[in-house]
């Protein structure tokens, strides 16, 4: 059972607490501290003890070990489920494959599970450590939005960043490469609101949750955050028509310059075209070829090429073919 566990802490309700393990929550009872778990989703264990002892409604449990999730929350009796989406930081990771964090809060106990690594709770158990961690279950849910909405703000502005100077590059001369890095950031942008989205109704919702788990201040907190995610959602979708707009623009521009040059081979085509079938007549290897025993009539073919080919040229102008 270590295994499953990432974390476990006593909360005393001033923003400090102390870390325990699977001895002293066995003997947790709540009347005793505030009990934060901390759950690895990927061990077998975590899914043996959601549904065996954790003393859980079975639809809780049955939320919280589902393989599959998006940001959702609901109340159920004196407790409260919330599932939410954070960038993911690990390294080598992309940003956009969204981390799942779920969390079962009530009174006296809050079980968080993750899937993967989830930089916001580890930057809750730094603040414990200073003092400054979560006092009750409303303020850890308050503590742990706030640090995911930090790194989707982070991250939003590098797309920006990333979008502003391909919109400068765009204005030069296209290139594959460019129009590559637009698509990326196209389908970043798509996979992020994908779960932004969803999660923006979440956070509107929880202000209405009808639930002791939150104090008004709390409730205050997340109209914040609410705030800042629905901003995150709109900049998502300004950011998403700037990127279509630019490789629109892009793909003008190297469509035009594809064109210009299957032009200039059509011209030079069609300028040669009747030099090759003069010459090639010429070179025939069968007798009767006018002037062969001239001495100038070399000369005298390249100047008649010559004259064809200012002749096509005035004829093009006359068209406007250049």
């Amino acid at each position: 059972m270590e295994n499953a566990l990432v974390s476990a802490y006593l909360l005393n309700g001033d923003g400090s607490g102390r870390e325990i393990g699977w001895t002293e929550i066995g003997a947790w009872s709540s009347e005793q501290e505030l009990l934060w778990m901390h759950l690895d989703f990927t061990k077998e264990q975590t899914q043996e003890w959601l549904h065996h002892n954790s003393q859980l409604a079975p639809i809780v449990a049955e939320v919280l070990s589902a393989e599959d999730t998006r940001p959702r929350c609901f109340s159920h009796d004196n407790g409260l489920l919330v599932i939410l989406r954070g960038v993911n930081m690990n390294p080598g990771a992309d940003p956009d494959d969204m981390v799942s964090i779920r969390i079962w809060l009530e009174p006296g106990r809050i079980i968080s599970i993750r899937h993967r690594r989830v930089m916001a709770i580890d930057d809750l158990r730094k603040k414990l450590d200073k003092n400054k961690g979560p006092e009750s279950p409303g303020d850890f849910l308050v503590q742990l939005c706030e640090r995911l909405s930090l790194r989707i703000g982070d991250t939003l502005e590098s797309i920006e960043d990333s979008v502003d100077l391909l919109e400068e590059e765009a204005l030069g001369k296209g290139s594959t490469e460019q129009r590559t890095r637009l698509h990326q950031l196209r389908r970043q942008i798509i996979r992020l609101r994908r779960y932004l989205a969803p999660q923006r109704e979440v956070m509107n919702r929880l202000q209405l949750e009808k639930t002791g788990i939150f104090s008004e201040v709390d409730r205050l907190h997340l109209r914040e955050i609410a705030d800042h995610i629905t901003r995150y959602v709109e900049d998502l979708d300004s950011v998403k028509d700037r990127a279509t707009v630019c490789q629109e623009d892009l793909e003008s521009r190297m469509s035009a310059q594809m064109n210009k040059t299957l032009y200039v081979l059509s011209i030079i085509t069609a300028i040669f075209l009747p030099l090759g079938l003069i010459t090639g007549l010429l070179g025939i290897n069968v007798g009767g070829i006018p002037g062969s025993e001239n001495p100038l009539a070399f000369v005298f073919v390249c100047l008649m090429l010559g004259v064809i080919v200012f002749v096509q040229v005035l004829i093009f102008k006359k068209i406007r073919w250049v």
